[in-house]
């Protein structure tokens, strides 16, 4: 049989297949705790399941448009404007399947074969697959602790050639929880307005931010750099509602219609009735944000304070997200009981097929093979027992 050479150049999701094998290792009785997940371990608030609910019993069954329902781009126009300080008006919003469908078709929308997309690394693991799909280059500009994982303005500059089109930008970030200062933003859209280049800006986590971090919508600096920019934002993390697939991305109308047309021939609208339930999240009452922000920030605490306990490991502290990504290259090269420490992927291996029984994600799917992600959406008891675990595990390794 053969296979596109566009699909075999894409790699699988290193976070989706850690995450099914300890569902399947739990299913077959094997007691396994997992930091793999990326979505919120809450309910999603009743108050959005009730406008679902209320939908279906009112036959909100059929297709819509295919970017989405105007009532539910009005209210991301509302929340736009009083979260983010962005303009927009519907037609220049567009409703997907979850914000990854919203990264990717604004990917393949501004992306033309041989163009360079500029992803900071770490990364989301996602980033250099769309853009491999859309036949573009990935070029990484490496970052670590010494950064604070964060790229520096003269990192950006330095990584631009004639060939740069876009950016990808994302704050609060998935690995490392890392939250750029507003200062850092106004410099990177100083040079994208300089280098002509847009910015596909990843909000996603904006809502999960700690201490005194504040986030900044790259679009809201100016209006040559809001032309340039592309914001995508959805309802999954914010608001517990990953499996609802909702997404949504504004920009300037030539690009919003660039991605109608991708949509209306791939998926066309998202879920009718989870529409209206992202309506009820957007309009109706926030608390419950506030409420889950609270126990991750504790959450954050107790695994941050206990992993810089275990000999061999240092974890920064994230500002915002819900992982932690600590740095594991103090043990490679010891070994116990058949396992050799090589990099994450060993690390991630001994810890779930060993004696610990801990799932966690290898840094190398983020471009850090000195790391690995660990996911504190989960109960505070498994974060205690499943650092209690891998500490014992690491004690073991000679």
């Amino acid at each position: 049989m053969v296979i596109s050479q566009r699909a075999q150049k894409v790699n699988p999701s290193p976070t989706l297949s850690i995450t099914a094998k300890a569902k399947r290792m739990k299913a077959e009785g094997i007691d396994v705790i997992s930091f793999g997940a990326g979505e919120p371990d809450f309910d999603t608030p009743q108050n959005i399941k009730d406008a679902a609910i209320r939908a279906l019993q009112e036959g909100a069954t059929k297709y819509t448009a295919s970017s989405g329902l105007l009532e539910l781009k009005q209210a991301i126009a509302a929340k736009l404007k009083r979260d983010n300080n962005l303009d927009y008006p519907p037609n220049q919003i567009i409703v997907s399947n979850g914000a990854k469908h919203s990264i990717y078709n604004s990917i393949l929308a501004l992306c033309n074969p041989g163009d360079e997309v500029i992803i900071p690394a770490p990364y989301w693991v996602s980033y250099p697959e769309f853009v491999k799909l859309a036949d573009g280059v990935p070029v990484f500009v490496h970052t670590d602790e010494a950064t604070d994982f964060m790229m520096t303005p003269d990192m950006l500059r330095n990584a631009i050639t004639p060939r740069t089109k876009i950016l990808i930008l994302n704050s609060p970030c998935n690995p490392t929880g890392a939250v750029y200062p507003p200062e850092t933003i106004e410099k990177f859209a100083e040079i994208a307005v300089e280098k002509n280049i847009f910015v596909i800006s990843d909000e996603i986590y904006e809502k999960i931010i700690y201490e005194d971090n504040r986030h900044v919508s790259i679009a809201s600096l100016g209006t040559d750099i809001k032309r340039l920019t592309v914001t995508v934002n959805g309802l999954s993390k914010s608001y517990s509602m990953t499996g609802w697939r909702i997404g949504f991305t504004a920009a300037e109308k030539e690009i919003i219609d660039a991605m109608e047309r991708i949509q209306d021939n791939s998926t066309s609208n998202p879920v009718s009735f989870a529409q209206y339930g992202a309506i009820e999240a957007l309009n109706g009452p926030q608390d419950s944000v506030a409420a889950m922000v609270k126990e991750f920030d504790e959450r954050r605490k107790v695994i941050v304070g206990m992993l810089n306990e275990i000999s061999g490991i240092t974890c920064p502290n994230p500002g915002g997200a819900f992982y932690v990504f600590p740095n594991i290259s103090a043990l490679i090269g010891k070994s116990h009981d058949g396992y050799t420490i090589t990099g994450s992927d060993s690390f991630a291996e001994y810890l779930l097929n060993g004696e610990a029984r801990v799932a966690v994600i290898p840094g190398s799917g983020f471009g850090a093979d000195q790391n690995v992600r660990l996911s504190y959406a989960a109960s505070m008891k498994n974060i205690k027992e499943g650092v209690r675990r891998i500490g014992e595990a690491v004690s073991k390794l000679r």
